[in-house]
């Protein structure tokens, strides 16, 4: 039977990660920790035995670092890599750059809890949970998902949105269950698809 294998990670720990920043489009690099959660993700899937045909990734260096360092660690630096701004984080508007604290106490811990975790409501001058999907699905759809079917074997390396994103209709989320989802940075989830395009089986390699 053919393997119908998709894996999704997160990006590893980056620098405004730990500065507790809003990062959202902003293009910073990994921390230390970050590289070494790329890595360990790396020897998890090596240790799964899994050989890649395609990776993809979004234009951002945080997330194509971290796959380049996973890839390192498989020995399989030479698959193809499709790098592409649908796949990038939420677009945070005017909270990118700011501490989350300062912005609690600027317009209120229920103001920026709404922003970072409803579904349908955006930051000032950004994107909601249900714009980033809007733009994330359709190239799901139409690039990733065709290669999926036909038996490759496809890595995603992005960002915690842009995966909840992918998520919510892989696993099925509603509107409602997606905001209290969180993805852990260097993750790997490992996903085997039905021909229908449902989900078979999902490992979570957590440590």
């Amino acid at each position: 039977m053919t393997d119908r294998l998709l894996v999704l990670v997160r990006h590893g720990q980056s620098d405004w990660n730990l500065k507790n920043l809003f990062t959202g489009w902003k293009d910073v690099d990994l921390t230390e920790k970050g590289v070494t959660e790329a890595r360990e993700a790396g020897r998890k899937l090596k240790a799964q035995g899994l050989i890649f045909t395609v990776a993809y990734t979004s234009a951002l260096v945080r997330a194509q670092r971290t796959l380049d360092l996973m890839l390192a660690e498989m020995g399989q630096s030479k698959i193809p890599v499709i790098k592409d701004q649908a796949l990038n984080e939420r677009d945070y508007g005017d909270l990118s750059g700011l501490n989350k604290d300062d912005a609690r106490k600027k317009w209120g811990e229920e103001q920026v809890h709404i922003w970072r975790r409803s579904y349908d409501i955006a930051p000032p001058g950004g994107e909601s949970l249900r714009d980033t999907a809007a733009r994330v699905l359709p190239y799901y759809l139409t690039k990733i998902l065709p290669r999926v079917l036909r038996g490759e074997h496809v890595l995603v390396s992005a960002h915690g949105n842009s995966l909840r994103a992918l998520v919510m209709v892989l696993d099925k989320h509603t509107p409602s269950s997606i905001t209290k989802l969180n993805i852990d940075t260097g993750v790997p989830m490992i996903y085997r698809l039905n021909a229908d395009s449902t989900v078979k089986s999902k490992v979570d390699l957590a440590a």
